[in-house]
């Protein structure tokens, strides 16, 4: 019997456009899970380089890591200076409600 050998899935590698980190970004959003909207920033950090993310913050790497690990819960002023440095804002939308619930 052979056994296939296999890499750990990294979402970062392929979140490789604009396009895609706010897709991936608005997906976490929607969600309403801090933890999960913590992780997506953290695979959105990590696809641009989390030192150059910490730098721009002027937060520390390992900091970064810690609040923005799956199950994470970062701060307010640390989520908007994470997002600033990404290039992105967050943007507000009424909540779309299906009427035929």
């Amino acid at each position: 019997m052979t056994s296939t050998k296999t890499t750990p899935f990294d979402a970062a590698k392929y979140i490789d456009t604009p396009e895609a980190v706010v897709a991936f970004l608005e997906d976490a959003l929607a969600t309403g899970d801090a933890g999960y909207v913590a992780h997506a920033l953290g695979v959105i950090a990590r696809s641009k380089g989390m030192t150059a993310v910490a730098e721009k913050t002027g937060l520390g790497r390992e900091s970064l890591y810690k609040g923005l690990k799956e199950g994470g819960n970062p701060q307010l002023e640390t989520v908007l200076k994470i997002v600033a440095a990404l290039g992105l804002r967050l943007k507000p939308a009424p909540i779309e409600v299906n009427d035929a619930a």
